[in-house]
């Protein structure tokens, strides 16, 4: 277990957006427009989230923007989680991290259904790798109802598994996308990118989209080989 300075805190579960111009899909949930603008959601709940694939990290790109540093955060790592993509490093959070390994699956749902229950945190984040048996929905329930008990906003990340029946309120599968371009040098990388796809969601119908990250924002980009979407429709708040 280990513990780094206090930076922020997660803002998770479900969060509400509000929408402002065109977006890809016509079906866009609210926020998800020209430029994304996240808010603590009204009911906080159980999150769950796809990675590309086990060692694609970009979910992790998405996720921690979305953080406040209110409370510190639990990351709860299942050991073949880490063993697929790595541990997460806390130092180079720059968060108020709780951070515990788990030996599998149950331990690891253990930890974060405890950890929901605690009002001192301000989020759990877990990761579990594959289908494993313990991770039902009976599970993913009891997490969501612990968490909107609590109000504590709870991220599932799935690495490597299918998306079976689960208790999660609204679901994501992240992967990495190119990065935007390098205003200084065209040779570096520019701000992040994510392809975004909710596909299932209370209250929302599902809607797929690419996404960036610069300037303390979320904002659309246009698809790699598409046209560049316009200064005044990518700034419109």
């Amino acid at each position: 277990m280990s513990r780094v300075a206090k930076g922020f805190s997660l803002v998770a579960g479900g969060a509400v957006f509000e929408r402002s111009g065109p977006a890809r899909s016509p079906s866009t949930p609210p926020g998800l427009g020209e430029r994304w603008s996240t808010r603590a959601p009204s009911s906080p709940t159980l999150s769950e989230l796809f990675a590309a694939s086990p060692r694609d990290c970009g979910w992790a790109g998405f996720l921690l923007p979305q953080v406040d540093g209110s409370k510190p955060v639990l990351w709860v790592q299942e050991r073949m989680a880490i063993l697929e993509s790595g541990r997460t490093y806390p130092p180079g959070l720059g968060i108020d991290l709780v951070h515990v390994e788990a030996r599998d699956a149950r331990t690891a749902l253990w930890a974060m259904e405890e950890g929901v229950r605690c009002s001192a945190l301000s989020a759990v984040i877990g990761e579990l790798y594959g289908d494993p048996a313990a991770l039902d929905f009976i599970a993913t329930r009891r997490l969501a109802v612990a968490s909107e008990r609590s109000r504590v906003p709870c991220w599932l990340v799935r690495l490597g598994g299918h998306s079976n029946l689960s208790g999660a309120r609204m679901r994501w599968r992240i992967a990495s996308a190119p990065s935007l371009v390098n205003a200084l040098d065209s040779r570096a990388p520019g701000a992040p990118a994510w392809d975004a796809e909710l596909f299932r969601a209370r209250g929302y119908p599902p809607g797929r989209w690419t996404v960036a990250h610069e300037a303390d924002r979320f904002h659309l980009v246009a698809e790699p080989g598409d046209r560049a979407l316009g200064e005044v429709e990518r700034l419109i708040a």
